[in-house]
């Protein structure tokens, strides 16, 4: 704080442990008053300076000296007050850091405060003032890592609440104190480096890092190598954490991974310490040619397998496993002229795999002497001694076995004529085995059924005609082809499939036929055209070679106006009428076949169409039409059809009305069959009573029916009484069984009065079948017994299969 009219009372005391024992500047600035209706300037310092701790100073002489003196006539001044240092982790708490006041008021009479961060803003509560004599405390302990300075701001006011001086800047430094280890960036550190690497050669590059002042040497970094054994092949630099190697002698095959201990210190090596692992790695280099575990393999192949591994030889590479440093390329030098084997690196394994690429042939070549040698896929390194190309021989046996046989000829082709006799040879088969050594014997058979004309003799291969070629074979003039093998005696017996194609020849077996045999030609200008037929096929058949008969007459002419047809004219003077010509027709087989035959030929004047098809008719009706007995013949199968087609309709329809007959249908047709019916009348009826008139005078009279041996039984009703046992005998007196039922009707009072279908609970005993119930005396007919309808004979056998049992 400043005084801005009087000199300044105002001090700051230092507390003792601080670091705010710097002297203070005076500003040559002067200031001009603050009131609290005009704001300080946020922009001139000296003025934010203006509210100044004033410390205890010594201008001249001591503070005694000054209050001793007699008062004098003061110039304003501002005070600037230096940071004030703390060193963090400060635990003896509440601190006095320093005091201020104010030259405005008398003491008592001036409120302090200080605010900004570590006191009403974020992290609060660290700093407070005693607002009455201006000391300010520090409450918690600091950490410069997380707050390396406050800035705070200092206030003087009146009690009521007036600004007495322009705020003042406090600004509170955090000394830094080595409480940090260092910290690697990370657990292991991964290197890589060749083997046989010179030395100096970079490895990898270790980093860590520590949270104090990088300004001090609490964060003044030094790195070293702590072991284990090995780690002499490395350096590190203590400075940068960069680890290089430190000398030749960094072998795969040896050590192929180092695990050093690193180890990094603050205070320039001296402080606090932390240690980390780096894990170098050694990366293989082509340094060791592969050698051959033996100079002689011996092997076995089978003959006619192609595909197929032979064996394998085996090599040694100290190089890392897997890599192309390790991998052997292998090539066949000598003893191979055909390229019958391939070898290739088992990758697995690395291993030589020899196959086979072509079949082998035991009885061409029976040893093989293989010349192999071995290099690896990637070139040598310039650091891998110098050695011979590793060589190594293979020694091939082939195996025999039994090779199937083959066909000398195939597809194997003969031919045999049409109609060819038994025994005749076709042709022979030829196979051969190729194991001579071995000298098995060839069966021949058929792998398809042959034909029956066929058959091929299993020993000697002969293939015969079996029964006589069929003149008219479906293989007429083509190939018949089937399957037949040739079976060696071997073990296993092999087998050669083989095609037989037998060609059917055809032959001249039958002669032309004229066609037609009949015709008509107009008398004027006239021409028939002749044809023939041949059953055989060409070349034995067209084309055909017309010509007149010995006996045949001259003046009639043939003319060809193609190979299969000829144009017959009659003579100029021919007369109208019947001629017969004898013609030859002959074929042009080898031999021909010729045949003579007689053609009718009607010569007729023609009408205005060209036409004479009535006096034709007329004279070949003879010989077109048909004959009595033909037109019979067709009659006779005209009306058998007939029959057969009303034999069909009528059982058809007796078995519909058979259906739509049913059952009870069918009983009352039987029963019809049996009435008789007579013609007699008279005699009247034997009922003579009338109906009893009191019924319906007087309905509600009850008159008790005449008591009997058992109550009357309905069948259309509900019962539940059984059937009797045995057959009730027949009364003597029938009209005294009539009389008992008429008045037990007449008695009935539930009788209505009116005409309309009466239900009798009883009908007698003499029936056969015993009492009849009501359909609605009892609710099913399990209770029933109806093995009796057997004994009725064949008319209800019927109802005996539906309720008998």
């Amino acid at each position: 704080m400043c005084c801005l009219s009087q000199p300044a009372e105002a001090i700051l005391a230092p507390v003792p442990g601080t670091a705010a024992s710097a002297p203070l500047e005076r500003s040559k600035a002067s200031r001009a008053p603050a009131t609290a209706n005009q704001p300080p300037p946020k922009m001139a310092p000296l003025f934010w300076l203006s509210t100044c701790l004033l410390a205890t100073l010594a201008v001249q002489d001591a503070c005694g000296a000054s209050r001793s003196r007699p008062a004098t006539r003061r110039v304003k001044r501002a005070w600037v007050i230096p940071p004030i240092s703390l060193p963090e982790n400060h635990r003896r708490l509440p601190h006095l850091l320093v005091q201020i006041k104010s030259d405005k008021q008398q003491p008592g009479v001036v409120v302090y405060s200080i605010k900004g961060p570590g006191v009403d803003e974020d992290p609060k509560d660290i700093f407070s003032i005693d607002n009455r004599s201006g000391k300010v405390y520090l409450n918690t302990v600091l950490d410069r890592e997380k707050h390396d300075r406050f800035r705070l701001k200092a206030f003087a006011l009146d009690l009521g609440g007036v600004p007495l001086e322009d705020p003042t800047d406090l600004e509170i430094v955090v000394l830094d104190q080595n409480d940090n280890r260092p910290v690697f960036q990370r657990d292991v550190f991964t290197g890589h480096v060749v083997e046989g690497a010179e030395p100096g050669t970079f490895v990898l590059k270790a980093e860590a890092t520590d949270a104090d002042d990088p300004e001090t040497d609490n964060a003044a970094l030094r790195y070293s190598i702590l072991g284990p054994e090995g780690a002499e092949l490395f350096a590190i630099n203590e400075l940068s954490g960069e680890i290089q190697v430190a000398r030749d002698g960094l072998d795969r095959e040896v050590t192929g991974s180092y695990n050093l201990t690193l180890q990094v210190a603050d205070m320039a090596g001296e402080g606090l310490t932390t240690t980390a692992t780096a894990a170098i790695y050694v990366e293989d280099v082509n340094d060791n040619p592969p050698e051959f575990m033996s100079e002689e393999f011996r092997l076995e192949a089978p003959e006619n397998r192609q595909g197929l591994e032979v064996g394998r030889v085996t090599v040694q590479d100290k190089d890392q496993p897997g890599s192309p440093n390790w991998l052997a390329k292998f090539t066949i030098l000598e003893g191979d002229p055909r390229g019958a084997f391939s070898i290739h690196p088992d990758p697995l394994t690395n291993e030589g795999v020899i196959s086979l690429v072509k079949a082998l042939d035991y009885e061409e070549q029976n040893r093989y002497e293989l010349l192999v040698s071995v290099q690896n896929q990637s070139p040598l390194h310039p650091s891998a001694p110098e050695a011979a190309q590793a060589l190594a021989t293979v020694q091939l046996q082939v195996m025999d076995a039994n090779e199937p046989p083959f066909f000398l000829d195939n597809p194997c082709r003969g031919r045999v004529n049409e109609g060819a006799a038994g025994g005749t040879e076709i042709t022979l088969l030829r196979a051969r085995d190729p194991d001579t050594q071995q000298a098995q014997q060839l069966r021949y058979l058929q792998a398809s059924e042959l034909a029956s004309w066929l058959q091929v003799d299993p020993e000697s291969g002969r293939v015969e005609v079996h029964q006589k070629v069929p003149s008219r074979s479906t293989f007429l003039g083509g190939w018949y082809t089937t399957q037949i093998l040739a079976v060696d005696n071997g073990i296993p017996p092999r087998t050669a499939t083989g095609t037989l194609s037998v060609e059917v020849l055809e032959v001249n077996d039958h002669a032309p036929s004229l066609f037609p045999t009949t015709g008509s030609l107009c008398r004027e200008g006239g021409a028939l055209v002749l044809s023939a037929t041949d059953q055989d096929l060409a070349p034995h058949a067209g084309p055909f070679h017309f010509r007149f008969g010995l006996s045949s007459a001259h003046n009639w002419t043939l003319s060809h106006p193609n190979e299969t047809h000829v144009l017959l004219q009659p003579p100029t003077d021919v007369a109208e009428g019947l001629h017969v010509l004898l013609l030859l027709v002959r074929d042009s087989g080898i031999p021909p076949r010729a045949r003579e035959q007689l053609l009718n030929v009607s010569v007729c004047a023609c009408s205005q169409w060209g036409t004479c098809g009535a006096q034709a008719a007329a004279t070949l009706g003879a010989r077109a039409g048909l004959s009595l007995g033909a037109l019979l013949a067709i009659l006779c199968s005209a009306v058998l059809l007939l029959l057969l087609v009303l034999l069909v309709a009528g059982l058809e329809h007796s078995r519909r009305q058979a259906l739509r007959k049913g059952l009870l249908g069918a009983w009352q047709d039987d029963l019809r069959d049996n009435i008789v019916n007579y013609d007699e009348q008279g005699g009247g009826e034997e009922d003579q009573d009338a109906y009893d008139l009191s019924q319906l005078r007087d309905p509600d009279l009850f008159r008790p029916p005449t008591p009997r041996g058992k109550p009357l039984r309905r069948r259309d009703a509900p019962h539940s009484y059984a059937l009797p046992q045995h057959l009730q005998r027949c009364p003597s007196d029938i009209e005294d069984f009539i009389n008992e039922g008429l008045e037990a009707a007449d008695s009935d009072p539930s009788v209505p009065p009116y005409d309309t279908a009466l239900i009798y609970d009883y009908e007698g005993a003499c029936s056969a079948s015993g009492s009849l119930s009501s359909i609605l005396s009892s609710l099913g007919d399990e209770d029933q017994d109806y093995d009796y309808l057997h004994e009725w004979g064949p008319r209800f056998q019927r109802l005996a299969e539906l309720y008998g049992q």
